[in-house]
Order: structure tokens, then C-alpha cells, then sequence
């Protein structure tokens, strides 16, 4: 089937191309459609980051405003959206910590808290945390473990050393 990039040139029926962003599915006029365009079509503000979902063991990919992505003939490609700009405060021992991840693991939040992360056997740290999001609203954490975070989620953090 011959693909035309000019709506209503070229054969009388249009082929329509399908692609999802952040959900929700679009039928595209074009077989090509570029960062900006996609960032128009879902309202995303600049400080917003558009991946396109890869498929197998590839990483997704970023789209650049000014990028244009070839869309699939045979299915629908998958884009999201994450914010690059989303910023929470996190307390850790009483002091406000800026944090830009969705989440925060054990050691990340021992270097919040004191500065560096000493691996020693003499060296043991807990943490606990409250206030957090649904999937953990309140509990501790062990070593190579990490939560999800939430703007003025509350960690206890604790360094005892043994020597």
C-alpha cells in the first residue's frame, strides 16, 4: 500500500497511522510525526521529556522537538511522557533535600543524609521513613532496597559505627 505524507494527495482513501501517548490513542494523518508535534497533540509543557516505548530489550528512546519518528505501519507505537523538571523536597533527619527520581534507595538515602555511604562491616545504618506515597506510605528500608517518593516524604536515618 502506497503511504502518502500530504493528506489528500495521492489515492482516494487516506491511511490513517496509530500511534498512544501517555495512554491515550491518536489517529495521525501522516506516517511521520516529530517531537513538537507530539508534544502539541498530548499539551505537554517544555520542561516535559516524550519517550518513545522501544520494543524488546532496547532502551526507550528520547524524542527531541525537533526529531521526527517514522510511525508503524503494522501497529501502533507507544509514546509517554515524563517530567523532567519535577522536583520534591524530601526530610531527611530534619533537613530539606531536593530529590528529581520517581525513587530513592537505602544508600541514596544515607549520602542525603550524612554525605557519603561507608560500605564497612563496622559501619551499620538504618532508615526508617512515613508520610510516603500509596505503594509505601510508611515503614524502613534495608540495605539494596528503594521506595517511592512523594513531595515532603519523611526519612529517619540512623549510622552506628561498631570499630
Amino acid at each position: 500500500m502506497e503511504k502518502n505524507s500530504t493528506p489528500g494527495k495521492g489515492s482516494n482513501s487516506q491511511e490513517k497511522f496509530k500511534f498512544n501517548l501517555d495512554g491515550k490513542n491518536v489517529d495521525w494523518e501522516r506516517s511521520y510525526i516529530t517531537g513538537a508535534e507530539l508534544r502539541n497533540t498530548g499539551q505537554l509543557p517544555p520542561t516535559t521529556e516524550i519517550y518513545l516505548k522501544s520494543k524488546g530489550n532496547k532502551s526507550d528512546e528520547l524524542i527531541t522537538d525537533d526529531r521526527q519518528v517514522d510511525l508503524s505501519p503494522n501497529g501502533t507505537d507507544h509514546f509517554y511522557s515524563k517530567d523532567k523538571g519535577k522536583k520534591v523536597k524530601l526530610i531527611v533527619n530534619g533537613s530539606s533535600k531536593d530529590w528529581d527520581q520517581d525513587k530513592i534507595s537505602f544508600k541514596e538515602v544515607i549520602i542525603l543524609a550524612y554525605g557519603n555511604y561507608v560500605d564497612s562491616p563496622t559501619m551499620v545504618y538504618t532508615v526508617g521513613y512515613e508520610d510516603g506515597p500509596k505503594e509505601n506510605p510508611e515503614g524502613s528500608m534495608i540495605k539494596d532496597s528503594s521506595v517511592f517518593v512523594k513531595n515532603k516524604m519523611i526519612f529517619h536515618a540512623t549510622a552506628t559505627d561498631k570499630s
